[in-house]
């Protein structure tokens, strides 16, 4: 293949244009997927060299937390940080760019994902890009900064339930695992309440429904909380659960106005200038007629 070739599959102009009722050919749609996936892993592998040379930085944030939990814990509690197997290191390098790298470059994928759902979307409705595109990105690292503030209490609590006299030898390896899992659960769920607006948007949920299942939402936000951190302290399912929630409350507040800005404008397409209003039809002129012979 050319470099031309190449190229043209990271651009991936449709051969098709979107026509005016927002479809695309289910041809170009598989082409953009191909070229927008291949942009994110062109990106994706970028971020990780440059943070590989990060990597002592990097390192000293990741084992910050679990510092921090260890001085939270009582005086009969031993806990040790080690790394098994040979290739651990090396592995544990590369685990930990690559999550530097999907945290850091999260705008960017996640602006891949909005624009392929965009020729979805009608013209109108296209102008909302510009807005949930510059909320995507830092709504999820809000979500992975305040997994990373609750980690060391999930952390205090998971090591405190080792027995006195113990030692508890902790597998870095494993650490670092639960500790990918807890910031990425958190980054997603706060992206949950934006792609319900994208639902809205897209008119799959209304805002009305949203109101209608408000308690249920509620109460499976609790539910999911719970179940999604990997720790089983109280506290950290409430930070996941409370912001989700203010969360979903703000994406039913935008979702009605999208659907009441949506009725005015049906509303005022579906008059016509040439057909009289009620107030000027002919009972409007009769009555005002009536009026003059009275007085």
């Amino acid at each position: 293949m050319s470099f031309a070739g190449v190229i043209g599959l990271f651009r991936a102009r449709p051969q098709n244009p979107v026509g005016a009722d927002g479809r695309m050919a289910l041809a170009d749609h598989l082409r953009e997927l191909r070229a927008r996936l291949l942009r994110v892993v062109l990106v994706l592998v970028l971020a990780v060299i440059v943070a590989l040379f990060f990597y002592d930085q990097l390192l000293a944030v990741i084992y910050d937390p679990y510092e921090a939990a260890v001085s939270q814990l009582g005086a009969g509690t031993t806990t040790v940080a080690t790394i098994n197997g040979v290739g651990g290191p090396l592995l544990l390098q590369l685990k930990l760019s690559g999550l530097a790298a999907v945290v850091i470059t999260s705008p960017y994928w996640l602006l891949q994902i909005w624009g392929f759902i965009v020729p979805g979307l009608h013209a109108h409705e296209k102008r909302w890009s510009r807005i949930f595109a510059a909320i995507a990105g830092p709504l999820f690292l809000v979500g992975v900064a305040v997994g990373y503030y609750v980690l060391p209490k999930g952390l205090a609590v998971l090591i405190g339930f080792t027995p006195v006299d113990l030692t508890n030898l902790v597998d870095f390896g494993e650490y670092f695992s639960f500790m990918t899992r807890m910031l990425l659960v958190f980054g997603v769920a706060f992206e949950i309440p934006f792609f319900v607006v994208l639902l809205n948007l897209a008119g799959v949920v209304s805002g009305k429904t949203l109101g209608n299942y408000r308690p249920w939402i509620i109460i499976g936000t609790f539910v999911f909380a719970a179940v999604a951190t990997p720790s089983t302290d109280p506290f950290s399912m409430l930070m996941l659960a409370v912001p989700m929630t203010v969360l979903f409350m703000l994406s039913e507040v935008i979702a009605r106005l999208v659907d009441k800005r949506r009725r005015t404008r049906s509303v005022l397409a579906g008059l016509d200038d040439d057909v009289a209003s009620p107030i000027d039809g002919p009972d409007a002129i009769r009555r005002s007629r009536l009026d003059e012979d009275e007085d």
